[in-house]
This record gives C-alpha cells, structure tokens and sequence, in this order.
C-alpha cells in the first residue's frame, strides 16, 4: 500500500509530538528529582549511634584524597569529635586508576583529624554506593551494630539512604555541607550522574538485575 505525502506528513507530526511529550516528560521528572535530592540533602537526621559510615569517593592520581572524600571523611571525623558513635567504618575499594583503596584515604584523613587507629573500620572490597552497602551490612552483622550515621554529600543522600535502608540497615542522614563545594561544575555534573544512578537502580529492582557494579554510576 502506496502511503501518500499528506500521510507522511502527519506521521512526522505524530512522532515529534510523541518525542516532544517524552522530552517534557523527562524534564518534569528531572525537575522533581532535583527538589527531592535537595530536600533530602539539606536534613541532618543524626542521632547517637553505633557506628559512623563514610562513603567512598574518588582519589586523585597519586592516591590523595578527593575533594569529596576529604569533606566526608572530616564530616564524620567531627560528629566522632561530638561523640555520635565510637566507631567509624570507612568504605570504598581500589579502582583499576587509583594506587589503594578509598577507604584507606579516608582513614588517613581520620587518623589526621585526631582519631584513634582502633575507632576506625573499613570495608575495602565495594565499587559502588551499593556495594558499600552490601559489604558494610555484612561487617556490622558480624560486630553486631546495627545503627548507623551515613554520611556523604547533600546530592547523594537520597540514593544512599535508599539503597541502606533497602538492605535492612537503619540509617540516619549526615550530609557534609553542601557549603564546603566550591567547584561551580560539582552540583549540576553530580545531579545529571544521581538522576541516571537512581533510575538504573529501580530498573535494576524492578527487573531483578544483578549487577551491583557500573563504571561511572
């Protein structure tokens, strides 16, 4: 069947109007994932605790603490500081790019800001926000802690709060100050990698993927 010009023009019309909705739609729901990261990262729920756990973040080349893991980790060096919790349990791997584990820079930033060797624990084996889970959850069963500070940076909390509490951990939110960003880019770059993290994660749930690991998410 021959289609005529009149037909195709208002096929091209149905598709733009069709791809114009899902544009609309997607910039809605990005927009409502914004006020939900913001809403969330601005509450400090903190109460006193069993442990404090910091979430890994990237290192420099040379193995130097990140700009994001160094306000984590002196975040929760100062709720230590207030006496929220004895004990702080640094997470974070070694990725393929980096000389040691996040979680040994973490430490070394801890043992700077006055703590104790035994007051930290770490998890070096995870790559991602729910690997930390997974592999913290495994060493609090076996110290037998179960309350937990969870701290990261403002536009992370909402996925990381979620993925915690998804496996059976009770968290209570201690976002580093978001004032302590002073790169422009960090917000909007972090915000666009939350927004794909958290949709890969509940189509990874939805699906009942396995994968706990994907590079640059």
């Amino acid at each position: 069947m021959t289609t005529t010009p009149a037909q195709k023009t208002k096929t091209q019309k149905s598709l733009k109007r069709f791809l114009l909705f899902i544009l609309v739609a997607t910039l809605l729901y990005f927009a409502v994932f914004t006020v939900a990261v913001y809403i969330i990262g601005e509450r400090n729920n903190a109460e006193p605790a069993d442990v404090i756990i910091v979430l890994g973040a990237g290192l420099r080349e040379d193995g130097r603490p990140g700009p994001a893991l160094t306000r984590r980790a002196r975040h929760a060096a100062a709720l230590w500081h207030e006496s929220l919790a004895p004990l702080i349990l640094c997470t974070g791997g070694q990725s393929e790019y980096y000389p040691r584990t996040e979680a040994a820079a973490c430490r070394e930033i801890l043992l700077a800001a006055g703590l104790p060797y035994d007051a930290i624990l770490t998890e070096e084996r995870s790559r991602s926000t729910e690997e930390n889970a997974i592999y913290s959850k495994r060493l609090l069963d076996e110290l037998s802690l179960s309350r937990l500070v969870l701290v990261s940076d403002s536009y992370h909390m909402l996925r990381a709060g979620w993925v915690f509490s998804a496996r059976g951990l009770e968290t209570f939110a201690s976002p580093a100050p978001a004032s302590r960003i002073h790169d422009p880019f960090v917000h909007p770059f972090s915000l666009v990698r939350e927004f794909i993290a958290f949709n890969w994660q509940l189509f990874k749930e939805a699906f009942g993927i396995p994968w706990t690991h994907v590079r640059g998410i």
